[in-house]
């Protein structure tokens, strides 16, 4: 009994040095859960409500190119002051899905102060904010591809190669001497990633939409010209005249030599044959030049437009002014207005008046 009793002590002994490290073990183990799960919360927290998108932003728009990578994006974004936390960034464009070998590219309006959440779901699904592309009356389908690529992601070569492309162009009824009579100078909304061959498409569409407009194709029909001849003889008037208030006179002039069988005799013709666009007067050489788009050599209408023709242009042809005149030039002033003969002898007398201008001019200088 006493070897018993002896016993007992020391087995209650160690009970009571264990439980307080069985409770403390608890207690950290526990702990460490509690912070883990905190940390773990938190980051969810942050990356769905918190602002990552900087108040100070410099452009309130993204650009994504095509074929951008991931990583692309990030830096973009990184770059253009669009998150602040990028851990937080790439943790919730993995579990949101947005994370893909190839991103989804565009324009893309941005706010300051939004979560991540709200930054990944308008790049993700948003709709591409549009950009707003400027045509005047280009001069040649090189200037239309140079002007349209400060708009758009395409670049300038990849449009003019485009442009050039008669087996693409045939689907349009279009070749790259008559592309141009499908532009039409006006602002035109498109998105940023369009290519060389949606730019064309698109104007297209404006185009046929311009025709099915104030009874347009019935107008020209009326006139005996295809579409494409009125844009050829308007493309004319356009660089005869920044006065729109002469515009269908010198279209009637043009119209009543075509009908009577007379060369146009355009002095833009002879100029853009050349491709002498710094020309301050025309010479021989000019008129004397061979090209199909010359008028002075060649009857009828040359092969395709000069210019881009402006909707003025496209309407005086559309509705010239009816009269008797053949002829016009240069009033002698500084009104760059016209003066107009139904003879020629009476266009000589004009064009004497306009030399007599010009040499008191330069003797006054």
């Amino acid at each position: 009994m006493h070897q018993i009793s002896s016993t007992l002590p020391q087995e209650t002994n160690q009970n009571t040095v264990s439980k307080p490290t069985f409770r403390r073990n608890i207690f950290i183990v526990l702990m460490t859960i509690l912070l883990l799960s905190g940390y773990f919360a938190a980051k969810p927290i942050k990356a769905f409500l918190l602002p990552a998108v900087s108040d100070n932003i410099p452009d309130y728009h993204v650009y994504i190119p095509t074929g951008s990578s991931f990583e692309d994006v990030v830096l973009l974004l990184k770059r253009g002051g669009f998150i602040k936390d990028e851990n937080n960034f790439r943790w919730l464009a993995a579990q949101m899905n947005y994370k893909k070998d190839k991103m989804r590219a565009g324009r893309f309006e941005v706010k300051p102060g939004w979560s991540n959440r709200q930054l990944i779901q308008q790049l993700r699904n948003g709709e591409q904010d549009p950009i707003k592309v400027v045509l005047n009356s280009e001069r040649l389908p090189e200037d239309v591809a140079g002007k349209v690529a400060r708009f758009i992601e395409t670049d300038s070569l990849s449009l003019l190669s485009v442009f050039r492309d008669n087996n693409f162009l045939k689907q349009y009824n279009l070749t790259d001497q008559t592309l141009l009579t499908a532009f039409i100078p006006n602002t035109y909304e498109m998105y940023w990633n369009t290519d060389a061959r949606g730019f064309v498409g698109k104007m297209v569409k404006e185009y046929d939409l311009f025709w099915g407009k104030n009874d347009r194709e019935a107008r020209a029909t009326a006139l005996g010209l295809s579409k494409q001849e009125v844009y050829i003889v308007a493309s004319i008037v356009e660089r005869e005249t920044n006065a729109v208030v002469e515009k269908p006179t010198i279209a009637g002039v043009y119209l009543n030599r075509l009908n009577i069988g007379m060369k146009l005799q355009a002095d833009p013709t002879s100029v853009f044959a050349t491709r002498d666009f710094a020309a301050r007067r025309v010479t021989d050489y000019h008129t004397n030049f061979d090209s199909p788009y010359n008028t002075y050599r060649y009857f009828g209408l040359p092969p395709g437009p000069i210019s881009m023709a402006s909707i003025p242009s496209l309407e005086a042809v559309l509705s010239p002014e009816k009269h008797q005149y053949l002829y016009f030039c240069a009033k002698p002033d500084e009104s760059g207005t016209h003066a107009f003969a139904a003879s020629f002898a009476a266009h000589k007398v004009n064009a004497d008046r306009f030399q007599a201008f010009i040499r008191q001019k330069n003797r006054a200088l």
